[in-house]
């Protein structure tokens, strides 16, 4: 059984049909989509033209029965001050939407999958390869 989270930059691809990204996320049983992808998403969607179309394309993702949106919550939070601390004390940290996407992957045990190779500094944090 092969569960995930992904990231913004995972949806987009999916969207502009990335041979590789379509086929991972084929084989998923699970995938999880933080509420600050969402956000992501939504915010660029409202900057572009196909605002609407790409609002009603992303519910019908969220609407697949394979797919859950990850909501904050106390656990996320202890995950997220951790991420923060560790990463602080490496020297310095990644962008903040970027730990509590890391956060809610770790809290609710799944593989990441992103494009964006500052995840691997988060130890503990599984990527999918």
């Amino acid at each position: 059984m092969r569960r995930i989270a992904i990231d913004t930059n995972i949806y987009a691809a999916f969207k502009r049909n990335d041979g590789d990204v379509v086929e991972a996320l084929r084989n998923c049983d699970h995938i999880g989509v933080d509420i600050t992808v969402v956000a992501e998403l939504l915010s660029g969607f409202k900057m572009g033209r196909r605002s609407e179309e790409n609002r009603i394309d992303l519910e019908r993702f969220l609407d697949s029965p394979r797919v859950e949106i990850l909501n904050h919550d106390m656990d996320t939070a202890e995950y997220y001050s951790a991420i923060v601390n560790r990463l602080k004390a490496k020297g310095g940290p990644i962008p903040s939407n970027d730990m509590w996407i890391a956060a809610n992957a770790m809290r609710h045990g799944l593989s990441l999958y992103s494009m964006d190779s500052h995840f691997r500094e988060i130890d503990g944090l599984v990527l999918l390869k």
